[in-house]
């Protein structure tokens, strides 16, 4: 079952350039750019880097990893090579297989379920929500129906254009009008619609599909998103920042909207999770641990400080002078990851990355109905289970989420 995913991925990775961007192909580290260097690095890279990479990086990336991930994982999207493109941040377990058949009983089903998560995160995933938007790249084609396919397995009520429960646009918000498709962005938004309908079932859910995988068509497609009514907009993706970062801000500053994104899969800073417009979701490892859940940083979880955007007034003892890029953080390791419907994959996947907590958190956003952001959750922090410790950590920030007071 191993060798028949990792096939099927070999095969995706080099057979989808044709949606344009960045196609799924074997991918070296995450949110490393293998040929130009951006206004944020110097001759060798990023700030800290060395000629291989950050510390501790060797020529194919982390210390474990490979051209296509850490042992048993796969990237699902391509390496991105220009200043101001984004990535996805999904990563797949190998070694968990596939099971091809949608139907599947919900038992025999690998990683995590929507009632763990909602058991671990405490979130009241019964009470009402609005709408809650999912920003990618490029076309899924089967977003929907392998959505329904999710639901269905785990007992969740249907959620489908049909009912009004779903809809999906393109970057101008035109239905039927769709981008090219590619592979690993459409594995990335058979998640993000999961993970939604995980937290908060009774919520609304909007997809948004940007042109393509530059950051000024994703900023747009957010704003696409809040136009139509989002009350909250998950955004699964990261850049390597760049000097000019800050002008794509705009697109990320919707007061009474909550905006969510991953802060990357490597331990360094990116961007949108600079943005101090965002809720910058790290990552973790989660398990059941003596009756509950315990919870420790992911190692490959975006962090750090921004090299250009300020601290924010209300982020304080981060051990940073600028923008911390974590705010809070959820699951992320594709090794304690969570179960996934993806038809391009292959059927039942166990995905990770912080592509989970980007839209699991906005979900939980919708069910907290306060778009309050960021700030919010740092005048709340004891309603965050903290994680690396007393006070923020700079993995994980205030630490994951004991319900949704702190949202």
């Amino acid at each position: 079952m191993h060798r028949r995913l990792a096939l099927a991925l070999a095969l995706v990775l080099t057979a989808c350039g044709g949606g344009g961007g960045s196609s799924l192909v074997p991918a070296g580290p995450p949110g490393r750019a293998p040929a130009s260097v951006t206004p944020a690095e110097n001759a060798t890279g990023l700030p800290g880097e060395n000629a291989t990479g950050l510390p501790g990086e060797n020529a194919t990336g982390l210390p474990g990893e490979n051209a296509t991930g850490l042992p048993g994982t796969a990237f699902s999207c391509a390496p991105v090579a220009a200043s101001g493109q984004a990535r996805c941040t999904l990563e797949i377990d190998l070694d968990a297989g596939t099971l091809a058949d949608p139907a599947t009983p919900a038992a025999l089903i690998p990683g995590l379920h929507p009632a763990d998560l909602q058991s671990a995160y405490g979130l009241p995933a019964q009470a009402p929500g609005g709408t809650i938007a999912v920003v990618d790249a490029f076309d899924d084609p089967t977003a929907e129906a392998d959505l329904a396919a999710y639901r269905s397995a785990f007992g969740l009520t249907p959620c489908s254009s049909a009912d009004g429960c779903f809809r999906k646009v393109d970057q101008a918000g035109v239905a039927g009008n769709y981008p090219a498709v590619n592979a690993g962005w459409a594995n990335e938004a058979a998640l993000d619609l999961a993970m939604i309908s995980a937290a908060c079932p009774r919520c609304r859910i909007l997809l948004v599909e940007a042109n393509s995988d530059a950051m000024d068509d994703l900023g747009a497609s957010v704003d696409t998103a809040v136009s139509l009514g989002a009350t909250a907009v998950s955004n699964s993706y990261y850049a390597s920042e760049w000097a000019s970062e800050s002008a794509e801000d705009p697109h990320y500053d919707h007061p009474g909207v909550a905006i969510t994104a991953s802060s990357g899969d490597a331990p360094a800073p990116f961007y949108p999770a600079a943005s101090r417009y965002v809720t910058a979701v790290g990552g973790t490892s989660l398990a059941r641990a003596g009756g509950g859940w315990g919870e420790a940083a992911w190692s490959m979880g975006g962090r750090g400080c921004s090299a250009y955007v300020p601290r924010p007034a209300w982020q304080h003892r981060t051990g940073c002078s600028a923008r911390a890029t974590v705010d809070m953080a959820a699951v992320a390791d594709p090794k304690t990851g969570v179960a996934v419907f993806s038809t391009t994959a292959g059927g039942w996947i166990v995905a990770g990355g912080t592509s989970v907590g980007a839209p699991l958190l906005a979900g939980a956003y919708g069910l907290a109905g306060n778009g309050a952001g960021p700030a919010y959750a740092y005048a709340h922090p004891d309603a965050f289970r903290s994680i690396e410790g007393p006070g923020y950590g700079p993995a994980t920030g205030l630490g994951a989420p004991a319900g949704t007071a702190g949202l």
